[in-house]
């Protein structure tokens, strides 16, 4: 975990360094362990450090080459970088440090931008040009790293993060209202937007250049390849090479000069990393947050998982520690999250702060189990929504109401119609669209449908996901990394057929996960991640392997018109709110009442409007 930021200028006024310095001091929580700058002429580049590989002064960035020509700013890791030093240093180069950095630096002398085809890891990276006055710019395959940017009148800004940015005098706090609709309607930025105009989200899986006239040229170098093999292997030598390839990738993801520890939820994905890494690190440190139920009700009385990841934890003998959430918690904090979090996403999300926190007092590093889901079919139920539409078109209209996450289109309009004039061009039907390319759009079998969608959820719903968890590790300098997004792991997945993914997909009703009723009577089942239930079983108890799906969230359905009713008629009332600027504040509270009323559970439409009110405030109105 490190945080990079800078600016070039266009106009030919020279970088000032106490600039450069204002953007890296509102990142420096991503990096506790050194700081850097580096300014030349039209160029400032600055760096915040967490040291993980080569914690020596001999791994400071921005890093230079020997003959000053390259200058680096890169936040991630890159697991196969002893590979790549080995593969460089017999091509002639040497290195002075033992940082995956220098090995990233020298990649790019000797490949250019092929060089990220040989990266397995994760990564936000800038790369300065003396010599051709230009700027490289890259992000990791998954978008596991952040990275943004803004054009200024006369300058680009980039960042980690958007405080770095929007800590620069040329850049602007103005709202975005497109940016605005689109998180309403999905609850989360299919598209490059943030809630600001002009700041926009580097895409995941891109590269680009910027030369100083302001020239800038982007391109894509990977993408999800969700698809039926052409000669179908057998499950017996699926499973091999799953159970192959998951050790090596947790393995890989070992490397470090820190402690590493690991989030240990209850569940599958987090148990399995959790199993294979117990077996190379003894006595590993792992960490846990449970949820105090005495005022829930309903199904969220088995949102506590606590007992299972307890039992893991004996079983694994690992190290563990866990901290118990109560419905006050999310108010003294959500002020933080939502201004750590910078642009909301996919759901309720203050747990993961308070469990980086946790984490943070022990280690530096932690494995965490995102990605098996998106990769290996955890969500049958909402794949079945669209198993009938053998078209493109009918394909979208189906999977766009069911991610209307928050409320129904027509609600939505009302919603709006404060700035309705400047939001009537958008389509968002368009913008879930305009996600797949044009190769993905003519599904013909059921299986194209399910790879559809796991496509969509993995540049989607995972990428928020992986935004979310950055951020709120990032505040506690706590860094993540991920075993289900190796390079190796992610190809096989893709290449997976859908049968050993998601069994009796047919069987499966659709299901709103917002409807707690219906959920009474469906199980969210366990026939979702079939291969990788069977390989892990290997690994940890048929308790957990074949448990239900169950996510990470906390009771506040209930809470939300139980412990926490008067915050939320605080937050939302409230006339003064800089919401009601851009939304109908009789709408919100109609939509709200629903909740309190317990007519239709809107926990996340009220997370999103108090997360949304929160942010205004401190960003907009500072």
């Amino acid at each position: 975990m490190c945080g990079i930021a800078g600016y070039v200028n266009f106009n030919g006024e020279p970088a000032a360094q106490v600039i450069l310095k204002k953007m890296t001091d509102a990142i420096a929580h991503r990096g506790r362990d050194g700081e850097g700058h580096f300014v030349e002429r039209h160029v400032g580049i600055g760096h915040r450090r967490l040291a993980v590989i080569d914690i020596t002064p001999s791994a400071h960035q921005p890093m230079m080459t020997r003959d000053g020509r390259y200058i680096i700013s890169f936040n991630g890791e890159i697991y196969n970088y002893r590979e790549l030093r080995l593969e460089l240093q017999s091509l002639g180069y040497e290195f002075h440090s033992k940082s995956d950095t220098e090995v990233l630096l020298n990649a790019y002398v000797e490949w250019r931008e092929k060089c990220l085809e040989k990266l397995n890891g994760m990564f936000a990276l800038v790369i300065y040009d003396k010599a051709e006055k230009k700027l490289f710019i890259a992000r990791d395959k998954y978008g596991i790293k952040p990275l943004y940017y803004f054009f200024a009148v006369n300058s680009f800004l980039f960042g980690s993060e958007q405080k770095a940015i929007l800590a620069h005098p040329s850049s602007r706090k103005e709202i975005d209202l497109e940016g605005l609709l689109e998180y309403f309607t999905f609850q989360n930025f299919f598209t490059d937007k943030t809630l600001l105009c002009g700041l926009k989200l580097f895409p995941a899986g891109c590269y680009a250049f910027l030369n100083y006239q302001g020239n800038f040229q982007m391109y894509k170098y990977w993408d999800y390849d969700f698809c039926e093999p052409e000669i179908q292997a057998s499950e017996e030598e699926y499973a091999e090479e799953l159970d192959r390839l998951m050790r090596q990738a947790v393995s890989r993801q070992l490397i470090g000069d820190v402690e590493i520890g690991a989030f240990l939820s209850g569940g599958m994905d987090s148990g399995s990393i959790v199993a294979l890494a117990s077996r190379l690190m003894p006595n590993m440190k792992t960490f846990t947050c449970g949820f105090d139920l005495t005022s829930a009700s309903g199904l969220e009385l088995a949102f506590d998982e606590r007992s299972r990841a307890e039992y893991m934890s004996y079983l694994f003998k690992t190290e563990h520690y866990q901290m118990v959430l109560k419905s006050g918690d999310m108010e003294r904090i959500m002020t933080k999250v939502a201004v750590q979090i910078e642009e909301p996403r996919v759901g309720q999300s203050y747990p993961n702060y308070y469990v980086a926190q946790l984490a943070s007092k022990f280690v530096n590093v932690v494995l965490c189990g995102s990605g098996g889901d998106e990769l290996f079919g955890g969500y049958p139920w909402r794949y079945q929504q669209v198993l009938n539409c053998l078209d493109f078109e009918s394909y979208i209209d189906t999977y766009y109401k069911y991610w209307q996450r928050l409320i129904p289109n027509t609600t939505l309009q009302k919603l709006f119609l404060p700035v309705q004039k400047n939001v009537k061009h958008i389509v968002t039907r368009d913008i879930m669209r305009d996600v797949f390319p044009r190769s993905r759009r003519a599904p013909v079998s059921v299986e194209d449908c399910v790879n559809n969608s796991l496509y969509f959820e993995a540049k989607t719903f995972l990428q928020g996901l992986l935004i979310v968890d950055d951020k709120l590790m990032a505040a506690h300098t706590v860094e993540g990394r991920l075993p289900f997004l190796d390079n190796d792991v992610v190809d096989f997945a893709m290449k997976i057929p859908v049968s050993l993914k998601v069994k009796n997909i047919n069987m499966h009703v659709g299901l709103d996960e917002n409807d707690l009723a219906a959920k009474s009577n469906f199980r969210k089942s366990n026939n979702g991640k079939y291969l990788l239930r069977s390989v892990m079983s290997k690994y940890i108890p048929e308790s957990i392997s074949n448990a239900d799906k169950q996510g990470f969230s906390a009771p506040d359905a209930s809470w939300f018109k139980g412990d926490s009713i008067e915050y939320v008629k605080r937050k939302l009332w409230d006339d003064k709110s800089p919401l009601y600027e851009y939304l109908d504040k009789e709408v919100v509270r109609s939509i709200v009442g629903e909740h309190l009323r317990g007519e239709h559970n809107r926990r996340l439409f009220i997370w999103s409007m108090l997360s949304v009110g929160e942010w205004m405030k401190e960003t907009l109105l500072t």
